[in-house]
């Protein structure tokens, strides 16, 4: 689904509540009735196309930061943050994980693996060097994956990263297996139950203390409108996760983020990745959950800022 739609929804609902909602996507073209900004597709080896949005910042020299996103989501969910560092002259590269908001799913297993290769794919059609690549979930195992299988690139291209609620080692839907946990995120009952009129409560859990309504029910309409075959096969790949010895291996200054009620990837798995890569630093947010971008972007762009300033 495209984000405008998603966004779209969010807004009708909430303005049938009486609600105001602070469209933060509006402020970057995003939105029902505005136009979208301009996007690249960047093709991969097997056939997928990533829908790549390169905004530019204050000239030629300024500072550049790729947000890979989380699992099931889009670049939607990046886009509170990506409006601040804009602001502030960076250049921001968003792009949708393969399968998910704009991307084609292509040929390639739904692996963690497969995913660093398409960002080194978006790095190098959008050329940059001397980045920040700061992930969101699914997307900081992206990035911990890309300085696992293609360490060349990583040492080439990133000066420094930001891990916001994500994880090194295995994660699942606290169903079983993770064959089982597949079969339950892929099952069309969950898309129908989560599209219900009620269904937002299923992703309540994502948040920590009082979340904004609106930011539950975007997550709620673009997580259910990702295809169910992808999110389960990528749910399967999570459960096996492992990349503890890869990331031993990251030599750039890298900032680990996790909320105190991250009930998804749970701050112990924050603690194990900054015991693991050298010289990392954890930075906890008290009565924060699993989705940062929306529920403390301004935590989220200082510490980008942080890693930009070196």
């Amino acid at each position: 689904m495209a984000a405008g739609t998603a966004a779209g929804i969010a807004r009708r609902r909430a303005a049938a509540r009486g609600e105001a909602v602070e469209d933060e996507r509006h402020a970057l073209g995003w939105g029902e009735g505005v136009a979208r900004p301009d996007h690249k597709i960047v093709r991969t080896s097997d056939g997928a196309e990533l829908a790549v949005w390169d905004l530019p910042g204050d000239g030629p020299d300024a500072p550049v930061v790729v947000l890979p996103h989380c699992w099931g989501c889009s670049h939607e969910i990046w886009l509170p943050v990506a409006r601040r560092l804009r602001e502030q002259g960076h250049r921001v590269v968003l792009y949708d994980q393969r399968g998910h908001g704009m991307s084609t799913r292509g040929t390639a297993p739904l692996a963690v693996d497969t995913l660093a290769l398409d960002l080194e794919a978006v790095l190098e059609a959008t050329d940059v060097r001397d980045i920040v690549l700061a992930g969101h979930s699914m997307g900081g195992m992206t990035i911990m994956s890309l300085a696992t299988f293609r360490p060349d690139v990583f040492k080439e291209r990133t000066k420094a990263a930001v891990l916001v609620a994500t994880a090194a080692s295995a994660v699942g839907a606290g169903v079983g297996s993770p064959e089982l946990a597949g079969a339950v995120i892929s099952h069309p009952l969950v898309t129908r139950a989560m599209l219900s009129k009620n269904g937002h409560f299923l992703v309540r859990s994502a948040f920590g203390a009082q979340p904004v309504r609106s930011h539950v029910v975007l997550t709620r309409d673009i997580f259910a409108n990702c295809d169910p075959k992808v999110r389960g096969d990528f749910i399967i790949s999570l459960g096996r996760l492992d990349l503890l010895e890869g990331i031993a291996s990251i030599d750039v200054p890298t900032t680990v983020m996790v909320g105190t009620r991250d009930t998804l990837t749970v701050p112990k798995k924050a603690q194990q990745m900054v015991a693991t890569i050298p010289g990392s630093r954890l930075v906890t947010l008290k009565n924060k959950g699993h989705m940062l971008p929306l529920e403390d972007p301004d935590a989220v762009t200082d510490e980008i800022r942080r890693a930009v300033k070196g």
